[in-house]
């Protein structure tokens, strides 16, 4: 191991772009559905993973829903959310916020309170046996109705205080930012702070930032690394202090490979971009082995390692102890 590895294996690090039903490795979807008495159409967990084969955001999305089926119980979240958060403490990880869409459970039968139950649990026995500090974003998905997202809002509102925030994701065609604007004031209103995808290479995709920056009015940005291509909403974003979360593993099954050239020069123009695993157990790396591919192709130094778990944590949204806490590990490094 050299020391460059040694340095990035002992980094604190933050992950701010993780969709928790995005880590469902094989061994484990295997796992629950035979608990739930579920025919899976592989002979074993190896050639489920063999069958990952996505070239674009829409083929991926076909096989992350489908996955989701096998959790059906308060349990199973649980397990889905321990299993996460094991890894991430092995890996160093300090803070995580982790995305949950509550539609596609709800939308199979599955309860809402099911599902935040189970997350909640395991939210806090991380933070209790593995020192992990985690918060919850819902996530509305875009290719439904708002009025479906309005109504999962409201259902979320008895447990305002276990989530921090409402993302969107999902399949971006045809389902800009301003269809949830009204969902969005609403959440405001509510307290909750607001994120969005941003998904890399898109069609309009830099008209949704430019919506997510001056309709929706985003504390942060989702992956976004085409703002690059108007040099107005870049140099908003750095007025304002928006963070960027890419991630690059991910962006190379999706897109033209990495983006990490672009992520370099969002670095070097003072944006606030992080370096994050997105669903992990589809596209083979957790948030060690996207910083690793970042600092193979671009040469990172540990100066640059370090200001993007710096930009994390001024663009997390974690209680200032827990800020001031892995600040103090980062200024311990330098």
């Amino acid at each position: 191991m050299s020391d460059l590895d040694d340095f990035l294996l002992k980094l604190p690090k933050i992950e701010l772009h993780l969709h928790i039903e995005g880590t469902l490795e094989p061994e484990l979807r295997f796992r629950l559905a035979e608990r739930n008495n579920i025919e899976l159409p592989y002979s074993s967990a190896a050639e489920l993973r063999a069958s990952y084969d996505f070239d674009d955001l829409p083929s991926f999305l076909t096989g992350y829903y489908d996955g989701m089926r096998v959790l059906r119980t308060e349990q199973d979240f649980y397990d889905l959310a321990w299993a996460y958060f094991e890894k991430a403490a092995g890996q160093n990880v300090r803070y995580t916020e982790i995305f949950f869409d509550p539609q596609a459970h709800t939308g199979r039968g599955v309860a809402f309170d099911t599902v935040i139950r189970g997350l909640r649990r395991a939210q806090l026995d991380g933070r209790r046996l593995l020192h992990l500090h985690v918060q919850l974003i819902m996530c509305f998905l875009r290719d439904y109705q708002p009025e479906f997202a309005m109504a999962t809002l409201l259902e979320s509102l008895p447990y305002r205080e276990w989530i921090v925030g409402v993302g969107l994701d999902s399949d971006e065609r045809g389902n800009p930012p301003r269809k949830f604007a009204e969902v969005f004031h609403r959440a405001r209103e509510e307290g909750y702070l607001l994120t969005m995808h941003c998904d890399v290479d898109q069609e309009n995709t830099t008209e949704h930032i430019r919506q997510c920056l001056h309709e929706i009015e985003v504390d942060r940005i989702d992956h976004g690394v085409n703002i690059l291509t108007d040099p107005e909403l870049l140099a908003e974003a750095r007025r304002r202090r928006i963070g960027l979360t890419a991630c690059p593993i991910s962006n190379g099954w999706v897109s033209d490979g990495l983006k990490a050239p672009e992520i370099k020069r969002l670095l070097d123009a003072g944006l606030k971009v992080t370096v994050n695993s997105d669903d992990p157990a589809y596209f083979g790396g957790y948030v060690s082995e996207n910083l690793a591919a970042v600092q193979r192709a671009l040469e990172l130094t540990r100066h640059d390692l370090v200001r993007l778990q710096r930009n994390a944590v001024e663009s997390c949204w974690a209680p200032p102890a827990v800020k001031d806490r892995i600040s103090a590990e980062l200024d311990r490094l330098c």
